[in-house]
């Protein structure tokens, strides 16, 4: 099995800011709101500043649902705070008017899925129809393991998650990315960045119903807006 497409609780940038950021956004430590803008601004500042950030808005799963094809996705640039208040708005109208949410099907995990599927049976692999169906043994296959991984953190990101921080690097198509994820009182979110030494694009990720909560914890955590 291919495990070394991805790896939960790996070290990424923040373990050399914080000497554990496990606990450093704890709620039992002092300065944990001074750790989280310190953390902010080292995974957004400067894509922000360098026009490569993107705003990525998930949503579809409901009521304990979480099949692929049924999560949905927006894509919006973030150059300054004012796109992100200005995406807010637009579900926040949706919402009320009960319109569909913006947004794409089957992009983030029942297509890429597919695709896997297809590249592994053109290798002769089969892959029964409890694999295809369960998330947990998609590691079974090429690229399943980071489909996987993936999974569990959009699931977390719409579902909750009791531990405050995790760290995550993860082999995508895009190249090696860092996944750091955040489950605070502030707010429930996770930022996909490039390794040191790579390039690329930075996504702050979150479900829609974080908007306007990630909103106001950026106001008050970035000096760049």
């Amino acid at each position: 099995m291919p495990f070394t497409e991805a790896h939960e609780h790996a070290p990424g940038c923040l373990h050399r800011i914080f000497a554990d950021p496990y606990t450093a956004f704890d709620n039992r430590v002092g300065e944990r709101l001074l750790h989280l803008r310190v953390a902010l601004q080292a995974l957004l500042e400067a894509p922000m500043r360098q026009g490569r950030l993107t705003l990525r808005v998930i949503h579809g799963w409901e009521n304990g649902g979480c099949a692929p094809e049924a999560l949905r996705h927006s894509d919006h640039p973030l150059r300054a705070l004012a796109d992100l208040h200005a995406v807010a708005e637009r579900y926040r109208e949706a919402v009320e008017a009960l319109a569909p949410l913006p947004g794409e099907a089957a992009i983030l995990l029942a297509e890429p899925l597919t695709a896997a599927l297809a590249a592994a049976a053109s290798e002769g692999i089969e892959i029964d129809a409890e694999t295809r169906a369960n998330p947990a043994r998609w590691p079974a296959f090429t690229r399943g393991l980071t489909l996987y991984t993936f999974f569990k953190v959009y699931h977390r990101l719409i579902y909750g998650e009791d531990e405050a921080y995790r760290a995550i690097r993860c082999e995508t198509t895009e190249g090696t990315r860092e996944i750091h994820e955040f489950h605070l009182e502030e707010g429930e979110f996770a930022v996909m960045c490039p390794v040191e030494g790579e390039s690329g694009e930075s996504v702050l990720l979150l479900h829609e119903s974080q908007l306007e909560p990630l909103g106001e914890l950026l106001e008050e955590g970035l000096a760049h807006r």
